[in-house]
């Protein structure tokens, strides 16, 4: 009989947190993307906030899961009885309460927040089975440059773009997510990671080296942090 996971552990799992360093580089890009300027002194509590929403949004896809994961994923937290249904699901929306209560400072950002909780929510109840699934995983990662720009300056043109280019990028991973199956598992991780590339190069565009080398440094780092917590 496999022993149980702590339930750190299990909240670990849930979480992914090992792909918490491609949401802080995102926030990086989004800062970097800010025609007025990079506002570094708002760096920490948008980071905070960005890992609210991303967390809470693993919490929640795994509860929306759990049937599924019964019977193709029993390994999974919720299916392997470390933790509830209801716990999990409770602390997936106080997670992305959270993330919301973060903006609240800035009205200007605030929408741009609630559109992303509203995009991760559709996500984690809708994407099985759904041709939109990528499309709607992708939109959660581009809002968070449109909500990081909101917060600091405003959404332009170029934030937009750089939006619409990271969602087709994340919505792409997501597909070859799909199609590789048990034969590459070793591809969809490292494309992950490949996010803090995407933003480095942004970074790069738009704000010192020294920053973009930052932003480099989360693609490792997650690979690193993959190991130890499961970033699938």
């Amino acid at each position: 009989m496999t022993p149980r996971r702590s339930r750190l552990r299990s909240w670990m799992l849930l979480a992914r947190i090992s792909n918490l360093p491609t949401i802080w580089t995102n926030v990086l890009a989004g800062l970097a993307l800010t025609t007025e300027g990079p506002a570094w002194s708002s760096y920490l509590w948008l980071a905070a906030s960005m890992s609210c929403f991303y967390t809470g949004g693993m919490f929640l896809n795994d509860a929306f899961d759990r049937d599924i994961d019964h019977r193709e994923r029993p390994s999974r937290p919720i299916p392997a009885g470390d933790v509830s249904a209801s716990e999990v699901f409770g602390i997936g929306f106080a997670l992305l309460a959270a993330g919301a209560l973060l903006l609240v400072p800035t009205p200007t950002a605030l929408p741009w927040g609630l559109a992303l909780g509203v995009a991760i929510v559709v996500y984690d109840m809708r994407h099985k089975g759904s041709r939109l699934g990528p499309f709607v995983m992708g939109l959660c990662r581009g809002l968070v440059y449109c909500t990081v720009a909101a917060a600091v300056a405003v959404v332009t043109p170029v934030v937009l773009l750089a939006a619409a280019g990271l969602t087709a990028y994340v919505a792409g991973l997501t597909q070859v997510a799909k199609l590789a199956g048990a034969s590459a598992r070793w591809l969809v991780p490292a494309l992950i990671a490949g996010i803090s590339l995407v933003d480095a190069a942004l970074v790069a565009f738009h704000a010192p080296l020294v920053l973009a080398a930052a932003a480099v440094l989360g693609f490792p780092l997650t690979l690193f942090l993959q190991r130890f917590v499961p970033g699938d």
